[in-house]
């Protein structure tokens, strides 16, 4: 029965703080992790997830790299007895929801961008994005003689040689690669820090003359040298209605409209293929997972535009599926989709945003399953409530316990956002420890649940056409009860 019931069992990992390593790359808050860390064991939590930030550790100049600091993090967390997820975090701290340090990518790289602004994604109206480098620099050799994704490549291979003992050990088991802002697969299409406020529409982001002069060769190619970038989609705070491009029959659904679509969303896919390939030769033979954060764009979902979902380079529509296109990419590397929002219910979403959160869940996790890929969650705000842990028990086993073995579908893992002072007091911490306790189907830890295998050597490049071929028939999500079967 115990065997059946561990088949059940989803891990639990909570992320750390976002300073976990200082801005000045040191440990300072060692006493006080450690002691935090002591206390997520006690709770049964499987591991922790942590940013490994880009700024900080090659800040000082191009391959001068320092892992003291996280070395000094990683032998805490292996102290603690935990497992460690590690975020290779190509992105700036700074700018977004919850961000409460600044770390910006390195300051050698940013001169770069002194001569050549153009190496950030920008909008139409020519604001920059310093969050992070544009995907249409991915195989330009503007950084002292490197492309964007040696740098990237790079770093990884240092992160495998000044880890490798906590790799051998078995510490580290998931390697997340940051592959936009907030090291999540997409564009930066909602900055706060450009004044986006929830829940505008943001715009598209592709108007660096890297990405313009490849979208003009690619019309070019298709017999349309006469097609510019869209310059009817609106500002960050509009309305879908409010624009020419997402109106009813508005420019989306043109030819014009989709070729664009396709180009943008398919430009993502392919920065996120060739990164991953360059992790995946990194990290060849390691008992690690790959693993890449899709971004929970939940806001006008119910509109037939999807208008948020498109401007971010998720081409999804009520017709076809913009999620299992990327978990199909994945399938190449056998790597592991991580989706936020996790514990959202329509219900607490105002109206007029048009918001539906567990809709959106349960089509990317199906989208996830249907691939066959592991496929993991995490909150996208803080909460200490039941109906928050309980919404997140129902996504974990959608249908419930199984008794007599693995539940037709569950989430290989789920990080919990964020560790704080306050998740560790009082009835916060009773809540999560029943929480964690629920997610482990009612039995105690155990670290031999999924164990992984060494990773193989990616599948051949998938062609686009088949990469495609999954966003057509969008297919109904897979059933998910209203409610968990073991709230807490």
């Amino acid at each position: 029965m115990a065997a059946n019931l561990l088949a059940n069992y989803v891990q639990v990992n909570v992320m750390l703080p976002l300073d976990a390593v200082s801005v000045d790359n040191k440990f300072e808050k060692g006493d006080e992790i450690r002691a935090q860390l002591r206390k997520l064991r006690e709770a049964g939590v499987d591991g922790v997830m942590v940013d490994v930030w880009w700024g900080l550790v090659e800040g000082e100049a191009p391959g001068a790299y320092d892992w003291d600091a996280y070395r000094q993090l990683f032998g805490a967390v292996r102290d603690a007895g935990l497992k460690l997820q590690a975020i290779m975090s190509f992105h700036q701290c700074g700018g977004n929801v919850g961000d409460v340090v600044n770390i910006p990518i390195p300051r050698w790289v940013r001169d770069v961008g002194e001569g050549d602004p153009d190496i950030f994604y920008t909008n139409r109206g020519g604001a920059r994005n310093v969050e992070y480098l544009t995907l249409g620099v991915d195989d330009q050799p503007l950084f002292h003689g490197r492309t964007a994704i040696q740098m990237y490549a790079d770093y990884m291979k240092s992160f495998r040689e000044n880890m490798a003992e906590f790799l051998d050990a078995g510490v580290i088991v998931d390697i997340e690669v940051g592959l936009g802002p907030a090291g999540e697969m997409r564009y930066p299409s909602y900055p706060q820090s450009q004044g986006w406020v929830f829940p505008g529409i943001g715009e598209f982001i592709c108007y660096d003359k890297y990405l313009e002069a490849d979208f003009k060769a690619e019309a070019a190619k298709a017999g349309h040298p006469e097609w510019e970038l869209p310059d009817d989609a609106g500002e960050y705070n509009d309305t879908p209605e409010k624009t020419q491009f997402f109106a009813d029959n508005g420019t989306y659904v043109t030819e014009k409209g989709k070729f664009f679509l396709t180009w943008y969303s398919n430009k993502l896919i392919k920065h996120g293929d060739k990164i991953l390939d360059e992790a995946n030769k990194v990290f060849l033979g390691c008992r690690v997972q790959l693993a890449i954060k899709i971004s929970g764009i939940h806001w006008w979902y119910r509109v037939p535009n999807h208008a948020a979902e498109l401007t971010a380079g998720y081409y999804n529509l009520d017709n076809r599926d913009g999620y299992r296109t990327i978990a199909r990419m994945l399938t190449r590397h056998r790597a592991c989709v991580n989706f936020t929002c996790a514990e959202m219910r329509d219900s607490e979403q105002s109206s007029e945003a048009k918001s539906a959160p567990e809709e959106l869940v349960q089509q990317v996790l199906s989208a996830g399953w249907r691939e066959g890929l592991n496929v993991a969650c995490e909150n996208a705000l803080g909460r200490y409530d039941a109906t928050a842990y309980n919404t997140i028990l129902r996504n974990a086993r959608p249908t419930g316990i199984n008794k007599n073995g693995p539940p037709e579908h569950k989430l290989f893992g789920f990080t919990y956002l964020r560790l704080s002072d306050e998740l560790l007091e009082g009835q916060n911490y009773s809540t999560f420890k029943t929480f964690v306790k629920r997610m482990h189907a009612n039995l105690d830890h155990n670290s031999n649940v999924d164990p992984l295998e060494p990773l193989k050597r990616s599948k051949p490049e998938m062609p686009i056409g088949k990469i495609l071929q999954a966003a057509y028939p969008k297919l109904e999500p897979f059933p998910f009860d209203e409610n968990t079967d073991l709230p807490v």
